[in-house]
């Protein structure tokens, strides 16, 4: 751990950051999980032990970290943004019943094909949101039509 911890400091500062507490604490709770947290999210978990933070810093944290190109604002649902440290290309899946999100790898949706497009339109980048039912929360048995959550909760409530 400490030599992560030399590393994580290392990084900051070639990316000409200073190492404040704060930063260094939101990126090394960001490093260590892959939940995409909202800023409430990350404000709550870093204050558990000892609390230190405020909205304002954590904000203030994550803009510089993202400015540095160190983590990358994920929008899978409006008005929500959540933050990611991993920072290679890949996708995103989102459970529609539990709100869980997942990494989906770049090469899983490697063959997407822009040929179809409007001519003059010029790709840059993209990134593509799943949304469906996870696992955890599809019944062992009868699950619900893909992407109906309503039968979902009726099949819940009537115990299958």
């Amino acid at each position: 751990m400490e030599q992560q911890a030399g590393q994580i400091v290392e990084l900051l500062k070639t990316k000409g950051l200073r190492v404040t507490p704060q930063r260094y604490a939101i990126y090394t709770n960001l490093l260590s999980r892959n939940d995409h947290p909202t800023v409430e999210r990350l404000l709550v978990d870093l204050n558990e032990s000892v609390p230190t933070s405020s909205q304002a810093t954590i904000y203030s944290a994550l803009q510089v970290l993202r400015d540095a190109g160190l983590v990358r604002e994920v929008l899978l649902e409006e008005g929500i943004c959540r933050y990611d440290a991993n920072m290679a290309a890949h996708h995103h899946f989102r459970c529609r019943c539990c709100g869980g999100i997942e990494d989906i790898s770049w090469q899983q949706l490697s063959n997407i094909n822009f040929q179809g497009l409007r001519p003059g339109l010029h790709i840059d980048s993209y990134e593509v949101i799943v949304h469906g039912t996870c696992d955890r929360c599809i019944p062992a048995k009868n699950p619900p039509h893909w992407g109906d959550a309503n039968e979902f909760e009726i099949l819940q409530q009537s115990g299958q």
